[in-house]
């Protein structure tokens, strides 16, 4: 208020009631009852106060009204100073907005051509100060008639003349609103034609655009090559490690095959060195079995020859006993004659000696049966002994088989294990891989796609900026053109005021000539007053109306670009969650896919199918089959060695009957009454390998399962003994086995009925199904 009016017509009071009602500090401001009691407000008043101020206001009115018309006065003066260069001033701007060589501005007669674009309210009288600035614009626009360009959003499109040319040619909105005359046409084609010699002069600030707009291409292309460039790193790195984990899974497997091939090769070895050992032990025992024969027959032979000796002596010994015995009855006798005596005596020693020739010939008669049959027995127990012996060495075989079966078992289960180790530790690799690459690669998008939208928002405010720079043309153009209708008011404002003024200098009489000029000088001078005022109202409202335009099309645009930009971000956050949830199912079908394999692997190595490496994905039917055929091989190889012994055995007892010896005396009589009859004659056929050896189908120990059928009490089965057995005294098993009757008894009692034969006790045990296997 003090600073608006003249310091000098405010007394005292008012300054100071002034001052201390805009006090700073609240508080020390004065109250309302304070304000009454001031003595600016308990003053007396002069009389004429409201007259003064009507005075006053009617001199600020008319100097107002002077101040509108001398600015009108100034625009006419100007008018009629330059009008002709101003109306072609106007043309020639409304011809190049007209055409759109700038491409920002269009005619000033199309309002709907005007480009909405935003400016903020500060922008405003930036834009307004700037219209003096249009003349160094029109400048700058008239060197680049050469090539223009035209801006559309961020892209520019470079015009040469002869495009431009085909462009006015080609408008009739362009050629029925710019009309020209022929002189200013041709003189515009040969401004063209000169101009055709600089075609490729480009002024700074179109070059410093060019050259930005380069870089903005050059920075997409970077950004996008780059991102190519990623994807194909992490790709090329993604199938490094695969192939790197193939190669070492490969080599564990060459490994772990030559582990279990080495181990096949030893297990090979150590059979056929077993094999060998066999061999060698089925040679000894066959030559130590015909030493033992030999042996027995001597032993028998040599006993035979004592008891022929003996009793050769023992008939010497009876005969001279009944020579002396018959001399004594013939003694006794003296009635006899001699010679009668003698006849007699010659005839007993006949009869004696007769007698002993027939018990001697009986006595060796015996011993040479005797002999045959012990001989005959004897070669059966070693056949029983050699039949043992392989059955223990075919156990053992066998065994060492089964043995070697479940180290490779155990071996393969072990490789299984490792195996599945490293599947599962590969896989895992190979996941957290790939996890970090799409981790990295999302990153990498959403960074190029903040990138991104900076450089849109950054695009749009360039837009914006040039936009409000080229606003101030749009505005100076449109100025012009209401200046252009208020200056032809004005003209004819002007004319009804000297028609007027005449009609009433011709009507009034001259002594009134004087009012009526200065009463209608004052009327002039008032409305032309209006009129300025609404001149600068028409201004002001054109310059708020083209500003709130301009921002509000620039606020709408950067509302557009937000709402895009979000969704492409929202967009591109949704795919990137697509991208994690199909990777996280991919692992998770990749997890269960492996475990259903190493399980399936697993099941297959637990039923010990094979002897080989078991693939990944095998055959059950195939392996059915080896284990069929692996079955068949054992019970082929126990049934073999069954029957071969059996028929073994049939010939040895065809081959005995046809000498005439029965099977029951050669199976029941036991041979161990033998045992100590010669020296170095122990139970070697009952343990021929050193010691009784597990029975079939218990290698590792339990309770004896026989070869056939024993029964209750009865003899150990094929008639072979585990057991010495205690045999009659030594001091009469002499006159037992050298007596007939002995051996009579022998072969027509005892316990006959517990006898078996080897082919009916092989036979039984074949059809029972009773067959040797492991567990």
């Amino acid at each position: 208020m003090i600073q608006g009016a003249n310091k000098k017509e405010r007394s005292d009071y008012f300054r100071n009631f002034v001052d201390s009602c805009l006090q700073k500090i609240p508080q020390d401001r004065p109250t309302s009852e304070e304000l009454l009691k001031h003595m600016f407000v308990l003053r007396e008043r002069p009389e004429t106060v409201l007259i003064d101020l009507i005075q006053r206001t009617k001199d600020a009115v008319r100097e107002l009204d002077n101040l509108q018309y001398r600015k009108m006065k100034k625009l006419l003066f100007q008018e009629a100073h330059n009008g002709p260069a101003v109306e072609a001033q106007e043309e020639e701007e409304e011809q190049d907005h007209g055409v759109g060589r700038t491409g920002t501005v269009n005619s000033v007669g199309s309002n709907q051509s005007i480009p909405s674009m935003s400016i903020s309210a500060s922008s405003q009288s930036s834009s307004v100060n700037s219209l003096p600035d249009a003349s160094d614009d029109k400048s700058e626009l008239d060197m680049m008639e050469g090539d223009h360009t035209v801006m559309s959003n961020s892209s520019v499109i470079h015009l040469k003349p002869e495009e431009e040319n085909y462009r006015e040619e080609g408008d009739p909105r362009t050629r029925a609103s710019d009309p020209q005359s022929p002189p200013q046409v041709s003189r515009h084609k040969s401004h063209y034609r000169n101009r055709e010699h600089f075609a490729t002069i480009r002024t700074a600030s179109l070059v410093t655009r060019q050259m930005q707009e380069h870089e903005q291409d050059s920075e997409l292309r970077e950004q996008m090559s780059g991102y190519k460039r990623m994807r194909r790193q992490h790709q090329k790195q993604l199938m490094t490690l695969e192939n790197k984990l193939k190669a070492e899974m490969d080599e564990h497997r060459l490994r772990l095959d030559k582990d279990l091939e080495t181990q096949r090769n030893n297990f090979a070895a150590e059979m056929e060195k077993l094999i060998k050992k066999h061999q060698a032990a089925m040679e000894k025992e066959a030559k130590v079995m015909a030493n033992e024969e030999k042996k027995f027959q001597q032993h028998i032979q040599a006993q035979q020859k004592k008891e022929l000796n003996s009793f050769l002596e023992s008939q010497k010994r009876e005969y001279k006993l009944r020579k002396e015995q018959l001399k004594e009855e013939l003694n006794e006798n003296q009635s006899t004659p001699k010679k009668e005596k003698q006849e007699w005596l010659s005839k007993q020693k006949e009869n004696i000696q007769h007698f002993q020739a027939e018990e001697e010939a009986n006595l060796l008669r015996r011993q040479r049966q005797y002999l045959e049959l012990e001989c005959r027995r004897f070669k059966r127990r070693m056949l029983l002994g050699r039949h043992n012996l392989e059955q223990d060495l075919v156990r053992e075989e066998l065994n060492k088989r089964q043995t070697q079966k479940d180290l490779e078992h155990a071996m393969l289960l072990r490789q299984h294990e490792s195996m599945q180790e490293l599947e599962f530790r590969h896989l895992n690799t190979i996941q957290k891989m790939r996890c970090e690459l799409i981790r990295l690669q999302h990153q990498t998008e959403l960074t190029n796609q903040l990138e991104y939208n900076k450089r849109r928002e950054r695009e749009l405010r360039r837009k914006h900026v040039m936009e409000v720079r080229q606003q101030p043309k749009s505005l100076k153009s449109k100025e012009l053109q209401i200046k252009k209708q208020f200056q032809d008011t004005c003209k004819i404002q002007t004319r009804q005021y000297k028609a007027l003024r005449n009609h009433l200098l011709e009507t009034t009489p001259k002594s009134e000539h004087k009012a009526v000029l200065k009463r209608l000088k004052e009327e002039q001078t008032r409305k032309l007053a209006i009129l300025a005022e609404q001149y600068d109202h028409s201004i002001n409202e054109m310059l708020s109306t083209q500003a709130l335009r301009l921002d509000e099309a620039q606020e709408a645009e950067c509302q557009v670009l937000k709402m895009q930009l979000q969704q492409e971000l929202e967009l591109l956050n949704a795919y990137q969650s697509k991208i994690k949830m199909q990777a996280e199912a991919q692992h998770d079908r990749e997890l269960r896919e492996l475990e259903q394999r190493v399980s399936l692997r697993r099941a297959l190595l637990e039923q010990k199918l094979s002897f080989c490496f078991i693939p990944p994905t095998p055959n059950p039917q195939q392996i059915e089959e080896e284990m069929l055929a692996l079955q068949n091989e054992r019970t082929e190889r126990i049934r073999s060695l069954l029957e071969r012994q059996a028929r073994e055995i049939e010939a040895f007892d065809s081959e005995s009957m046809r000498l005439g010896f029965s099977n029951m005396v050669l199976s029941n009589l036991s041979p161990e009454a033998f045992s100590h009859s010669y020296p170095g004659a122990s139970g070697w056929s009952h343990n021929p390998t050193g010691g009784p050896g597990p029975h079939w189908g218990h290698p590792m120990g339990g309770p004896p399962q026989a070869w056939g059928h024993p029964m209750q009490g009865g003899p150990q089965p094929w008639g072979h003994p585990s057991g010495p057995i205690q045999g009659v005294p030594r001091g009469s098993s002499m006159g037992v086995r050298n007596s007939p009757q002995a051996l009579r008894r022998t072969a027509s009692g005892g316990r006959t009925e517990q006898g078996m034969s080897r082919s009916t006790s092989v036979t039984s045990q074949i059809s029972n199904g009773s067959h040797m296997s492991y567990t």
